[in-house]
C-alpha cells in the first residue's frame, strides 16, 4: 500500500494499539514491547539477555496472540538437535510416499529459551530460517509463516555448560535487548490472558503490515539502509 498520510496514521494506530494489548500481559514494559514489535515490522529477529523469570515467555505469546498469529517454545539443551527444531520427513508405510512434519520453528512468533545452551550444530539449524524465513529439509524447501520472529533469550548470569553465539548467528539478530523485573506498582496488578485486539484490517493478520508499512516504495528503503549499515559499523 502506498504510503499517505492516512495510511501513516493508521500504522501508528494499528501499532499502538497491538503495544497496549501486549502491555496488559507484560506489565510495566512498553520499551521493550516497542523494540519487540519494531523488530518483528522490521522482519528481524530479537535477542534477549535476562534472568529467568523476567516474562521473556509472556511477551513471545502475548506478540503472537495480539497479531493472530502461532506460538511456539523451544527449550534448547546439549542433547536438543537440528530436526527438533526444523521437522524430519517420515515414511508412510501405509501410503508409500515421504511426508514432512514440521518442527515448532514454523510458527509466527517463535521463542528459543536458553539458545546458547544447545551445540552449535543445533543453533546452526536457525541460521536458514533467520535469514530467509525457510526451512531445507531432504533438499526441499518449506516456507515459514508471516510475520516470522524468533525471540531468542540467554541467562547472562549463569554461564557454564553454554555455548558461545557465533558472530554468524550474531548477525541474525536485529535488537539486542533486556526486559528486566517489573516495578513495584506493576507487582500489585494482575496481567491477563489475550486475544486479538481486533478487529484488524486483513494486511495486519496476513503480515501485509510488514509488507506495505514498511515496503511501500523505493524512498521507504533508505531508512532501512542506513538503519542496517550504522547496526554493522565497528567502532575503531
Amino acid at each position: 500500500m502506498p504510503m499517505t498520510p492516512e495510511n501513516a496514521t493508521w500504522f501508528a494506530d494499528a501499532f499502538s494499539t497491538i503495544v497496549n494489548n501486549v502491555g496488559q500481559a507484560l506489565l510495566d514494559k512498553e520499551d521493550v514491547i516497542k523494540l519487540a514489535l519494531t523488530t518483528m515490522l522490521s522482519e528481524g529477529h530479537l535477542l534477549l539477555e535476562d534472568a529467568p523469570g523476567t516474562g521473556k515467555t509472556a511477551l513471545a505469546r502475548a506478540l503472537a496472540a495480539s497479531v493472530q498469529g502461532t506460538h511456539s517454545r523451544i527449550q534448547f539443551t546439549p542433547d536438543l538437535l537440528p530436526s527438533d527444531i526444523t521437522g524430519v520427513t517420515i515414511y508412510d508405510q501405509k501410503t508409500g510416499s515421504w511426508d514432512f512434519h514440521a518442527g515448532p520453528i514454523f510458527s509466527s512468533i517463535v521463542l528459543a529459551d536458553e539458545i546458547n545452551r544447545a551445540s552449535p550444530k543445533t543453533q546452526s539449524a536457525l541460521l536458514e530460517v533467520m535469514e530467509e524465513s525457510q526451512v531445507t529439509v531432504d533438499g526441499v524447501r518449506h516456507t515459514t509463516e508471516r510475520p516470522f520472529m524468533v525471540i531468542a533469550t540467554q541467562n547472562p548470569i549463569e554461564q557454564a555448560g553454554t555455548y558461545r553465539l557465533p558472530e554468524a548467528q550474531l548477525d541474525r539478530f536485529l535488537i539486542k535487548a533486556s526486559v528486566g523485573y517489573p516495578g513495584r506498582e506493576a507487582l500489585t496488578q494482575d496481567p491477563v490472558q489475550l486475544g486479538p485486539p481486533g478487529p484488524f484490517q486483513e494486511p495486519v493478520r496476513g503480515g501485509g503490515l510488514i509488507r506495505g508499512g514498511l515496503h511501500g516504495g523505493p524512498g521507504r528503503q533508505q531508512p532501512h539502509r542506513e538503519l542496517g549499515a550504522g547496526l554493522h559499523r565497528r567502532p575503531g
